[in-house]
C-alpha cells in the first residue's frame, strides 16, 4: 500500500510538468511583407512630394526637350545632305551636333543627380515617419518581422502570400495620423524628367513612382 501511495504522487508531479511544458510553447511567428517605398510615396504626403517635385522640374524638362529637338533636326538635316553639298560643310555641321550632344549629355547627367538628391531627400524625410508608424504597428498586431520587398535583386523574399502584405495598412494608417507635411524639400532647377530621345514618354506604373528620370542623352557617334 505504500508504494502505490508513493506512484500517485509522482504520477501527478509528471502530469504537471506535461501541463506546465504546453502552456510555456511559444506562439507561433507571424511575418509580414512591405513595399517601403510604395508606402512612402502612396502616402498623401509623398504624392503631394512629388507632385511638388514633378512641377518645379517642368521649366527644365521642357528646355532640356527643345534641345533635344534640336539636336535631331540637325540629325534629320545631315542626313539629307548627305549626297548634296561639299565635304566641309558636312563636317562642319558635324562637329555642331557633335559639340551640342556633349552638352546636353552633360546637363542630363547634372539633372540626374540633382532629381536623385531631391528624391532622396522626401524618401528620407518621409521614411521616419513611415517607420514610427510600422513599429507601432508590428507591435499592436503581433508581429515577430516584416521585411522590405521593394528592391527585388536585393530581397531574399522568393514568395509571399499576397495576405501578408501590410504596405497598404501602413499608408492608410499612416494618411489617418499624420498631420500633413508643412514643407516640401526645395527642388533645384536641375531637377528634370524629360523624356528619352525619339521616343514618347513612358506610361506612369501602377505603383507610386519616383519623379521620372531624365533620358540618355544622343551617343556622339550617332551620327556618321
Amino acid at each position: 500500500m505504500k508504494l502505490c501511495s508513493l506512484a500517485l504522487p509522482s504520477l501527478a508531479l509528471g502530469l504537471a510538468m506535461i501541463s506546465s511544458a504546453q502552456t510555456a510553447a511559444p506562439p507561433p511567428t507571424k511575418v509580414g511583407i512591405i513595399h517601403i517605398q510604395n508606402a512612402i510615396l502612396g502616402t498623401k504626403d509623398g504624392q503631394k512630394a512629388l507632385q511638388d517635385l514633378e512641377a518645379r522640374s517642368a521649366p527644365k524638362k521642357k528646355e532640356l526637350e527643345k534641345r533635344q529637338g534640336d539636336i535631331l533636326a540637325l540629325q534629320e538635316q545631315l542626313n539629307k545632305s548627305s549626297n548634296v553639298g561639299g565635304e566641309e560643310a558636312k563636317q562642319k555641321l558635324m562637329r555642331e551636333i557633335d559639340q551640342k550632344k556633349k552638352a546636353f549629355s552633360r546637363d542630363v547627367d547634372d539633372a540626374q543627380a540633382d532629381l536623385d538628391q531631391e528624391n532622396q531627400k522626401v524618401l528620407n524625410e518621409l521614411g521616419g515617419r513611415i517607420m514610427a508608424v510600422l513599429d507601432k504597428y508590428s507591435n499592436d498586431n503581433g508581429y515577430t518581422l516584416i521585411l522590405d520587398v521593394s528592391n527585388q535583386q536585393t530581397s531574399p523574399v522568393l514568395f509571399a502570400a499576397s495576405g501578408i502584405d501590410v504596405t497598404r495598412e501602413i499608408i492608410a494608417l499612416y494618411d489617418k495620423n499624420a498631420p500633413g507635411m508643412t514643407s516640401v524639400p526645395p527642388v533645384k532647377p536641375g531637377a528634370v524628367s524629360p523624356v528619352k530621345p525619339g521616343s514618347t514618354p513612358a506610361p506612369k506604373p501602377a505603383a507610386p513612382p519616383t519623379a521620372t528620370p531624365p533620358p540618355a542623352a544622343p551617343k556622339p557617334g550617332g551620327v556618321k
